[in-house]
């Protein structure tokens, strides 16, 4: 089994393997060309995203600046926006639904160490998928850990640090996130 192949099922992996370098290397390059476009060269910054990302909605904007590991493993649907300061750590698949909003300096993290300190110390990573439903708002400095899947209609409030998963229709905050209260939609 490749390391790539490894990393994205959640397996420990050596990040220092060679295609693992190379396409963070693209990705990195990608995204300085991005940060260093001009806000009104829309149609160029757009074609960026959709070349860096596995795959996006027609409308996908993104404020610079923005990093990532790799790109690739960024999924996201319809009408996806993302704020300055957005870090994405997709070293396993992210998948964003449709109509997403992220605030400013969001991070997104689905990379992780072993927590026995012999076993991270050999320099072996690991990685948990990350899924966030349609609908979704996402508050400034929030983060979102390895693992996490939030449903549709899913409000995380500002410098909330989410560490587990919850369901649709909820409004999540605090150190680590709880729900704070119930969403009733009007349709």
């Amino acid at each position: 089994m490749s390391e790539k192949s490894k990393m994205l099922a959640g397996e420990l992996y050596d990040p220092s393997n060679k295609e693992l370098v190379e396409m963070r290397l693209s990705a990195r390059l990608t995204t300085e060309k991005l940060n260093q476009t001009s806000v009104a060269d829309l149609q160029v910054r757009t074609k960026l995203l959709k070349s860096l990302f596995g795959s996006t909605g027609k409308n996908i904007h993104i404020e610079s600046i923005f990093n990532c590991d790799y790109g690739s493993n960024i999924h996201v649907g319809e009408n996806f926006y993302v704020n300055f300061g957005c870090v994405i750590l997709d070293v396993a698949e992210v998948r964003i639904g449709d109509n997403c909003m992220i605030a400013p300096q969001v991070g997104i993290y689905t990379a992780t160490h072993p927590l026995d300190p012999i076993e991270r110390n050999s320099g072996l990573e690991l990685a948990k998928p990350i899924t966030i439903g349609d609908n979704c708002w996402i508050g400034g400095q929030a983060t979102i850990n390895p693992g996490v899947t939030l449903g549709d209609n899913v409000v995380v409030a500002s410098g909330a640090v989410v560490t587990k998963s919850f369901g649709s229709n909820v409004v999540i905050g605090g150190n680590p996130a709880k729900v704070i209260k119930q969403i009733t939609t009007t349709v």
